[in-house]
């Protein structure tokens, strides 16, 4: 019984996948037909029972919200006032912009929580002056593909809201972890950077540091530096949940948008909040019809016999953290890095729990490994992000992407070997 709902289960959703159903309805389908198929007795209205219950969740309501704030803050200016302030400090060195990018996607990552949003943010003002200054462009649109890469890896990060939703983790915890990942992944970037720069003699700009000018623009950028503050002090000293903390952003953006910056514009509002309601609504559906799946595959005793397959095998847990790295790379070669998560940790972390792994452990390698997925093609919403902004080829984005892409992969694996050296600090 439990291999025909196996080969149903999966069977139905790869033939939904190939034939280019959208995921959210590919997985709810695959679990209505499994119990049409093979539990007849069993009603299908549990299917929308579970996709109710599954967005009953006060934790799942910030995804929405910084969604929307991440689109205001696009619109509002603030992205513009990072990269000019940034760029003051680094515009003047060999390949300055390339560490501007870098620095304003990490910025702009604790702002936003979405890698394309981020990649179009930043490289939309920096790609076209880089390129202009006379940086090699496969190699400008590349870093700004994987430098977007912080943006779910940096807090607030929407996948690791996603993921603490399923697992029941801290997301404070979480966030707290990203933080010092991302400022790895960063410092990491920062030096393959420095390396090019010089073998390929990116340009630098002509000029000494001015203090009066750098003071000005911090004045000018203080209300939009001041944001991930706000964001994230007000989760760590425990004034606001991540939830409160998400609706503030979009309170803040909105007034510093309208009044401060005055890029914002009222009549701009309607597209802005239509467009983050599909974005969001694409994201809370995945996780609806993914809860169903998981319930199905739960109910069928699948996970209970994988878990002692694996135990069985009598692997590491390293092993076990490596193969799972490898596995997730794989899926994300073909799903967007949310979709990976609402599918597969329902499946594999109660197997995680039996190999001694923490949810934050666990977690790191889940998020890590679908932000690769979204830089690594045929689906590769940084990559197509990047080439809207450089006007370049998928072929060439990705060519220019590698030896930066390498970068996030190394993280991945010293996470996978290491866990419990990222997470040190909520030990």
């Amino acid at each position: 019984m439990m291999g025909q709902v196996a080969f149903s289960l999966f069977g139905i959703l790869v033939i939904l996948l190939l034939i280019g159903v959208p995921i959210s309805v590919s997985v709810g389908a695959a679990a209505a037909a499994t119990i049409l198929f093979c539990y007849p007795d069993l009603p299908v209205m549990v299917i929308a029972q579970r996709l109710f219950t599954s967005m009953d969740n006060v934790s799942i309501m910030a995804i929405p919200f910084f969604v929307l704030a991440g689109n205001l803050m696009t619109n509002g200016g603030i992205s513009k006032m990072i990269v000019e302030f940034v760029n003051c400090f680094v515009g003047n060195i060999r390949g300055g912009l390339g560490y501007a990018a870098i620095v304003a996607c990490a910025f702009f990552a604790a702002l936003s929580g979405s890698a394309p949003a981020t990649v179009l943010a930043i490289g939309s003002m920096l790609y076209p002056e880089m390129v202009k200054l006379g940086y090699p462009k496969e190699r400008c649109a590349g870093l700004l593909a994987v430098s977007g890469g912080l943006g779910p890896v940096i807090p607030p990060s929407i996948i690791m809201v996603v993921y603490c939703t399923l697992t029941g983790a801290s997301v404070t915890n979480m966030f707290t972890v990203g933080i010092f990942v991302g400022i790895l992944i960063a410092l990491i970037l920062s030096a393959e950077v420095f390396y090019f720069s010089h073998r390929e003699a990116w340009p630098r700009m002509d000029g000494k540091l001015d203090y009066s000018q750098i003071w000005k623009k911090f004045v000018r950028a203080f209300p939009a530096l001041l944001m991930p503050v706000i964001i994230l002090g007000s989760i760590y000293s425990g004034l606001m949940t991540p939830t409160e903390s998400s609706a503030t952003a979009v309170l803040y953006a909105f007034l510093i948008g309208v009044f401060v910056y005055r890029q914002l514009k009222i009549r701009d509002l309607p597209k802005i909040i239509l467009n983050s309601a599909k974005s969001a609504g694409m994201i809370l559906f995945i996780i609806a019809t993914a809860s169903s799946f998981s319930w199905l595959f739960t109910y069928s005793d699948m996970s209970d016999a994988m878990v002692s397959g694996i135990v069985a095998l009598n692997m590491s847990p390293k092993l076990f953290c490596v193969l799972i790295a490898v596995l997730l790379l794989f899926f994300g070669t073909f799903l967007e890095g949310t979709a990976i998560c609402v599918l597969l940790v329902p499946v594999l972390w109660p197997v995680a729990m039996s190999m001694g792994l923490t949810a934050i452990e666990f977690g790191l390698i889940v998020c890590l490994a679908g932000v690769i997925g979204a830089m690594t093609p045929p689906v590769a919403v940084n990559i197509f992000s990047a080439c809207s902004i450089s006007k370049l080829s998928i072929g060439e984005v990705t060519r220019g992407e590698l030896p930066f892409f390498m970068g996030f992969v190394m993280v991945l694996l010293l996470i996978a070997l290491f866990p419990s050296f990222f997470t040190f600090m909520i030990a």
